[in-house]
């Protein structure tokens, strides 16, 4: 027995790739609701037809409660801007690619005269049309 040599084996270890394959998954299943920018706030509930997905990722303004707004742009952005604020950056931000699409989130508490502001001061700052945000019907 001492002269029999052994068959090389050729089979692929597939346990690693499957260690790697789950680590993976978790991670995305972490990072997939963080993907939805944007402060919360209670979105009211409305029939309406999604808007076509674009490349160009929108720029979202929200509304709280209490008032206060916030962008998706910037390094803070969970800190509240004063209107003048978002509105210069958002002026700026149509002036390098007009095209892209600004959207508004507000609070189902909200008072529409605060929304309606707000929308008027996007506009201002150069956007064609600005879309609110709402909740499909549940």
């Amino acid at each position: 027995m001492a002269g029999k040599k052994r068959k090389p084996m050729a089979e692929i270890n597939v346990v690693p790739y499957i260690d790697v394959m789950l680590v993976l998954l978790v991670i995305f299943m972490v990072t997939a609701p963080l993907l939805m920018q944007g402060v919360k706030v209670d979105l009211p509930q409305a029939p309406s037809a999604p808007v076509d997905k674009k490349d160009e990722e929108p720029i979202i303004v929200s509304v709280k409660t209490d008032g206060t707004y916030y962008i998706n742009l910037g390094d803070k952005q969970e800190d509240a801007k004063p209107l003048k604020d978002i509105a210069n950056t958002v002026s700026k931000v149509l002036r390098q690619k007009p095209e892209t699409t600004v959207l508004v989130w507000g609070d189902t508490k909200v008072p529409y005269g605060v929304v309606v502001s707000l929308m008027t001061e996007l506009q201002n700052a150069g956007a064609p049309s600005v879309g609110l945000v709402t909740d499909p019907p549940r």
